[in-house]
Protein backbone atom coordinates (compact mmCIF):
# COMPACT_ATOMS: atom_id res chain seq x y z
CA UNK A 1 0.00 0.00 0.00
CA UNK A 2 1.18 3.26 -1.30
CA UNK A 3 2.40 5.70 2.12
CA UNK A 4 0.36 8.86 1.24
CA UNK A 5 1.49 12.03 3.21
CA UNK A 6 -0.81 14.61 2.69
CA UNK A 7 0.91 17.42 3.93
CA UNK A 8 4.00 16.92 1.75
CA UNK A 9 2.14 16.38 -1.10
CA UNK A 10 3.59 12.57 -1.50
CA UNK A 11 2.80 9.29 -2.50
CA UNK A 12 5.45 7.28 -1.74
CA UNK A 13 5.58 3.26 -3.67
CA UNK A 14 7.23 0.37 -3.00
CA UNK A 15 9.04 -2.37 -5.66
CA UNK A 16 10.99 -4.95 -4.43
CA UNK A 17 13.77 -7.11 -6.78
CA UNK A 18 13.00 -10.94 -5.68
CA UNK A 19 14.60 -13.80 -6.86
CA UNK A 20 17.66 -15.86 -5.64
CA UNK A 21 21.14 -14.77 -4.84
CA UNK A 22 23.10 -13.63 -7.30
CA UNK A 23 20.23 -13.69 -9.98
CA UNK A 24 20.84 -10.31 -10.85
CA UNK A 25 18.74 -7.89 -8.58
CA UNK A 26 21.86 -5.75 -7.38
CA UNK A 27 23.01 -5.40 -10.87
CA UNK A 28 19.43 -4.29 -12.13
CA UNK A 29 19.48 -1.57 -9.34
CA UNK A 30 23.12 -0.37 -10.49
CA UNK A 31 22.05 -0.04 -14.24
CA UNK A 32 18.98 2.17 -12.86
CA UNK A 33 20.78 4.24 -10.96
CA UNK A 34 23.76 4.95 -13.42
CA UNK A 35 21.06 5.77 -16.46
CA UNK A 36 18.42 8.25 -14.51
CA UNK A 37 18.92 11.84 -14.93
CA UNK A 38 20.08 12.30 -11.44
CA UNK A 39 17.47 14.83 -10.48
CA UNK A 40 15.05 11.80 -10.31
CA UNK A 41 17.41 9.33 -8.14
CA UNK A 42 18.71 9.92 -4.62
CA UNK A 43 21.49 7.91 -3.43
CA UNK A 44 21.90 3.89 -3.41
CA UNK A 45 22.46 2.26 -0.52
CA UNK A 46 23.65 -1.24 -0.40
CA UNK A 47 24.84 -3.66 2.82
CA UNK A 48 27.00 -6.04 1.53
CA UNK A 49 28.42 -8.95 3.29
CA UNK A 50 31.97 -9.80 2.66
CA UNK A 51 31.66 -12.02 -0.55
CA UNK A 52 29.53 -8.66 -1.71
CA UNK A 53 25.96 -10.49 -1.84
CA UNK A 54 23.55 -7.72 -0.69
CA UNK A 55 23.16 -8.68 2.83
CA UNK A 56 19.53 -6.44 3.28
CA UNK A 57 18.37 -4.26 0.79
CA UNK A 58 19.40 -2.02 -1.73
CA UNK A 59 17.30 1.23 -2.00
CA UNK A 60 17.30 3.27 -4.83
CA UNK A 61 14.09 6.53 -4.90
CA UNK A 62 13.18 7.53 -8.17
CA UNK A 63 11.00 10.81 -8.46
CA UNK A 64 8.37 10.35 -11.02
CA UNK A 65 6.12 13.18 -11.35
CA UNK A 66 2.79 14.04 -10.65
CA UNK A 67 -0.56 12.52 -9.62
CA UNK A 68 -3.53 14.65 -9.15
CA UNK A 69 -1.13 17.09 -7.22
CA UNK A 70 0.68 14.90 -5.50
CA UNK A 71 4.71 13.82 -5.83
CA UNK A 72 5.33 10.14 -6.66
CA UNK A 73 8.35 8.96 -5.62
CA UNK A 74 8.89 4.92 -6.09
CA UNK A 75 11.56 3.23 -3.71
CA UNK A 76 13.45 0.58 -5.52
CA UNK A 77 14.52 -2.39 -3.28
CA UNK A 78 16.42 -5.87 -2.90
CA UNK A 79 16.40 -8.89 -1.11
CA UNK A 80 19.18 -11.28 0.01
CA UNK A 81 18.11 -14.28 -2.21
CA UNK A 82 20.81 -16.61 0.03
CA UNK A 83 18.47 -19.16 1.83
CA UNK A 84 19.41 -18.00 5.15
CA UNK A 85 18.03 -14.39 4.86
CA UNK A 86 14.52 -15.27 4.50
CA UNK A 87 13.38 -13.26 7.44
CA UNK A 88 14.92 -10.12 5.97
CA UNK A 89 13.08 -11.24 2.58
CA UNK A 90 9.86 -11.19 4.53
CA UNK A 91 10.95 -7.80 6.32
CA UNK A 92 11.52 -5.94 3.16
CA UNK A 93 8.34 -7.25 1.09
CA UNK A 94 5.85 -5.79 3.89
CA UNK A 95 4.48 -2.94 2.32
CA UNK A 96 5.35 -3.76 -1.25
CA UNK A 97 3.59 -1.99 -3.96
CA UNK A 98 4.78 -4.22 -7.27
CA UNK A 99 7.78 -6.90 -7.49
CA UNK A 100 10.41 -7.95 -10.26
CA UNK A 101 10.75 -10.88 -9.95
CA UNK A 102 14.33 -11.87 -10.80
CA UNK A 103 15.09 -15.73 -12.15
CA UNK A 104 18.06 -16.75 -12.96
CA UNK A 105 18.07 -18.40 -16.85
CA UNK A 106 20.59 -20.90 -16.54
CA UNK A 107 19.54 -24.74 -16.08
CA UNK A 108 20.99 -25.39 -12.58
CA UNK A 109 19.31 -22.66 -11.44
CA UNK A 110 15.77 -23.83 -12.14
CA UNK A 111 14.84 -25.64 -8.61
CA UNK A 112 16.24 -22.71 -6.80
CA UNK A 113 13.90 -20.14 -8.77
CA UNK A 114 10.94 -22.14 -8.62
CA UNK A 115 11.60 -22.47 -4.61
CA UNK A 116 12.07 -18.55 -4.69
CA UNK A 117 8.73 -17.95 -6.89
CA UNK A 118 6.82 -20.13 -4.31
CA UNK A 119 8.27 -18.10 -1.37
CA UNK A 120 7.37 -14.94 -2.77
CA UNK A 121 3.46 -15.91 -3.89
CA UNK A 122 2.75 -17.29 -0.33
CA UNK A 123 4.64 -13.96 1.63
CA UNK A 124 2.06 -12.08 -0.40
CA UNK A 125 -0.34 -14.20 0.34
CA UNK A 126 0.68 -13.58 3.85
CA UNK A 127 0.24 -9.64 3.30
CA UNK A 128 -3.36 -10.20 2.26
CA UNK A 129 -2.31 -10.19 -1.47
CA UNK A 130 -3.64 -12.10 -4.40
CA UNK A 131 -0.55 -12.43 -6.46
CA UNK A 132 -2.48 -13.28 -9.22
CA UNK A 133 -3.86 -9.29 -9.52
CA UNK A 134 -0.61 -7.63 -7.62
CA UNK A 135 1.73 -5.96 -10.00
CA UNK A 136 4.86 -8.54 -10.90
CA UNK A 137 7.17 -8.83 -13.53
CA UNK A 138 9.18 -11.88 -14.36
CA UNK A 139 12.80 -11.28 -15.75
CA UNK A 140 14.48 -13.70 -17.52
CA UNK A 141 17.85 -12.58 -16.67
CA UNK A 142 21.23 -13.89 -18.02
CA UNK A 143 20.08 -14.36 -21.10
CA UNK A 144 24.06 -13.94 -22.29
CA UNK A 145 25.61 -17.02 -20.43
CA UNK A 146 25.57 -20.76 -21.48
CA UNK A 147 23.16 -23.34 -20.46
CA UNK A 148 20.04 -21.23 -20.33
CA UNK A 149 17.05 -22.64 -20.21
CA UNK A 150 14.36 -21.53 -23.04
CA UNK A 151 11.62 -18.73 -22.07
CA UNK A 152 8.79 -21.61 -22.55
CA UNK A 153 10.41 -23.86 -20.28
CA UNK A 154 10.61 -20.44 -17.44
CA UNK A 155 7.10 -19.07 -18.20
CA UNK A 156 5.96 -22.88 -17.52
CA UNK A 157 7.62 -23.72 -14.32
CA UNK A 158 8.06 -20.25 -13.10
CA UNK A 159 5.04 -17.80 -14.69
CA UNK A 160 2.08 -19.63 -13.30
CA UNK A 161 -0.03 -16.53 -12.49
CA UNK A 162 0.93 -15.41 -16.58
CA UNK A 163 2.35 -12.20 -15.52
CA UNK A 164 4.47 -9.98 -18.21
CA UNK A 165 7.81 -11.61 -19.03
CA UNK A 166 11.10 -9.58 -20.14
CA UNK A 167 14.49 -11.08 -21.47
CA UNK A 168 16.84 -9.45 -20.01
CA UNK A 169 20.84 -9.10 -19.28
CA UNK A 170 21.29 -6.71 -16.25
CA UNK A 171 25.44 -6.20 -16.37
CA UNK A 172 24.35 -4.77 -20.06
CA UNK A 173 21.12 -2.83 -18.80
CA UNK A 174 19.09 -5.24 -21.80
CA UNK A 175 15.67 -5.55 -20.43
CA UNK A 176 16.44 -3.78 -17.04
CA UNK A 177 14.12 -0.15 -18.08
CA UNK A 178 11.61 -2.32 -19.72
CA UNK A 179 10.93 -4.24 -16.98
CA UNK A 180 11.01 -1.16 -14.28
CA UNK A 181 9.01 0.89 -16.50
CA UNK A 182 5.97 -1.69 -16.54
CA UNK A 183 5.92 -2.14 -12.64
CA UNK A 184 6.13 1.04 -12.30
CA UNK A 185 2.97 1.77 -15.12
CA UNK A 186 1.12 -1.31 -13.51
CA UNK A 187 1.64 0.51 -9.67
CA UNK A 188 -0.25 3.60 -11.09
CA UNK A 189 -2.69 2.11 -12.52
CA UNK A 190 -3.99 1.34 -8.82
CA UNK A 191 -3.29 4.93 -7.75
CA UNK A 192 -5.99 5.79 -10.77
CA UNK A 193 -8.67 5.47 -8.02
CA UNK A 194 -6.79 8.04 -5.60
CA UNK A 195 -8.89 11.43 -4.78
Amino acid sequence: MPIINSSKREISCKIVYYGIGLSGKTTNLHYIHNVVNPKDVGGMVSIDTETERTLYFDLLPLEMGRVHGYNIKFQLYTVPGQVLYQQTRIAVLRGVDGVVFVADSQANKLRENIESWTELNDQLRNQHKNPADFPIAMQWNKRDVPDVLPVPILEQYLNTNRKRSFEAVAVNGQGVLEVLRYVINEVLRGLNNFQ
